[in-house]
C-alpha cells in the first residue's frame, strides 16, 4: 500500500522559524491547513504548535478543527457560496468576502445565532481571482458597516493564485492606501491588512513588505519550505514534511517501444515513438500508485537520482529504474517529495495511508 507521512520535527521547525520571522517584523500569520484535507491526526498535531488563527478554505476541515480545538480562530479564506451561510457562521470566526448580498445573508443568520461575524473585504490587485475592484470599495464598505451582527476584521488581497501575477512592494502599498483611504472616510479603524499567501514570505525576508500590511496567510512555505518567488527551498527550512512512499509491485526488463496498434490511452495522450529506441529495453519499475492518487507524475520528486518517469494509469505509475545505482526489487518503497499540488492530491486520496513521524 502506499502511503504518506508528516514529519513532525520538521513541520515544527518550520512552524517556529516562520513564528520568528514573524514577530521579529512586528506581524501576524495563520497557518493554512487545506492541505491536511481534515486528516485529524494530522490537525492535532499542528493545533498544538502555536496558538495563531488557522485558515481553510474547505467548511467540513473548519469543523474537524473546531472539533479538536474549539476555542481556535478560524478563517474561511474563500467567499461563501448561499447555502453554506449558516455553517460559516457557526464555525468560521471570520470569513473572506466580495459581494454584498453574500455579507448581507451573513449578517442575517449571524443575527439568528446571535453573533458578530467578522469579514475579510478582499480587494482586487490583479490576479483577477476574488476581490472587488478598487474603485467600488468605499461604496461597498459603507453599505457593509451599515449591516448588523457583521464587523469589518480587515481588508485583503490575493496574488499569484489563478494568472500567476506576483507580488511587489508597489501593490501592497496600494492596498495599505486603501486601509487608509476607508480610515479617513469613515473614521473607523481598520485593524488587520491580510497582504497575501506563501508567495509574500521572500518579499518579507528583503524587507519589501510596507508598513500597514500586517497578516499574512502561509500554507505551502510551512509545509514545503518553498521560495515561491525562486521555485526552490528556503535554505533555512525543511521540505521533507510531506514523504510519498510506494512499494514496487512489479520489476522486469521490457522493451522500450510499445507493440501492437496504437490509439490513444484512457488519458487521451498518444505515445510518441522515437526510432532510436527500436530493439532497445529498459528496467521498469510498476509502483501501487496512479492518476487516481497523484493527477500528474509532475508533481512528484524522486528522492533517488536517475529515476525516470515512463507513465501512469489510473492506479499504476511506471518507472525506468535502469540507471539508478540501487538494485531494486519486488516489496522495495520508492519515496517522492512532492510539490504543493501534488501533496495536495495525495492528502485528499482516501486510497493513500497517512502517518505521523518523529
Amino acid at each position: 500500500m502506499a502511503y504518506v507521512t508528516l514529519n513532525k520535527s520538521s513541520l515544527k521547525y518550520n512552524y517556529e522559524y516562520l513564528q520568528n520571522l514573524f514577530q521579529q517584523n512586528n506581524m501576524e500569520w495563520a497557518p493554512v491547513l487545506k492541505m491536511l484535507c481534515g486528516n485529524e491526526t494530522y490537525l492535532d498535531f499542528v493545533l498544538s504548535l502555536g496558538d495563531e488563527q488557522i485558515c481553510d478554505a474547505r467548511l467540513a476541515n473548519l469543523k474537524t478543527i473546531k472539533k479538536i480545538a474549539p476555542t481556535k480562530e478560524t478563517i474561511y479564506i474563500k467567499p461563501p457560496a448561499k447555502d453554506s451561510i449558516e455553517d460559516i457562521v457557526k464555525f468560521a470566526d471570520i470569513s473572506f468576502n466580495t459581494e454584498y448580498l453574500t455579507i448581507k445573508w451573513l449578517s442575517e443568520e449571524a443575527s439568528k445565532q446571535k453573533k458578530t461575524h467578522r469579514i475579510i473585504i478582499m480587494i482586487e490587485l490583479g490576479d483577477l481571482r476574488e476581490g472587488i475592484m478598487g474603485e467600488s470599495l468605499i461604496d461597498f464598505y459603507k453599505k457593509v458597516f451599515e449591516l448588523p451582527n457583521i464587523e469589518v476584521a480587515g481588508i485583503g488581497a490575493n496574488l499569484n493564485c489563478l494568472n500567476g501575477v506576483m507580488p511587489s512592494k508597489d501593490k501592497l502599498i496600494q492596498l495599505s492606501l486603501y486601509q487608509q483611504l476607508i480610515e479617513a472616510k469613515f473614521g473607523k479603524k481598520i485593524k488587520g491588512v491580510s497582504g497575501g499567501s506563501s508567495v509574500m514570505v521572500p518579499l518579507l525576508m528583503k524587507g519589501q513588505i510596507p508598513k500597514g500590511v500586517n497578516h499574512f496567510r502561509i500554507g505551502e512555505t510551512l509545509f514545503l519550505g518553498t521560495d515561491l518567488f525562486e521555485n526552490k527551498t528556503i535554505p533555512d527550512m525543511k521540505d521533507d514534511v510531506f514523504m510519498l512512499h510506494s512499494e514496487i509491485i512489479e520489476i522486469t526488463e521490457k522493451p522500450v517501444v510499445p507493440y501492437g496498434n496504437m490509439e490513444n490511452n484512457p488519458s487521451g495522450e498518444k505515445t510518441k515513438i522515437n526510432e532510436n529506441d527500436y530493439g532497445n529495453t529498459q528496467k521498469r519499475a510498476i509502483l501501487d500508485i496512479g492518476l487516481l492518487d497523484i493527477s500528474k507524475v509532475d508533481f512528484l520528486i524522486p528522492t533517488e537520482k536517475d529515476l525516470k518517469f515512463i507513465g501512469a494509469s489510473s492506479d499504476m505509475l511506471v518507472l525506468d529504474v535502469s540507471k539508478t545505482n540501487k538494485d531494486h526489487k519486488v516489496g522495495d518503497v520508492v519515496s517522492f517529495k512532492m510539490s504543493y499540488m501534488g501533496a495536495l492530491r495525495v492528502m485528499n486520496s482516501k486510497y493513500i495511508k497517512k502517518e505521523l513521524i518523529d
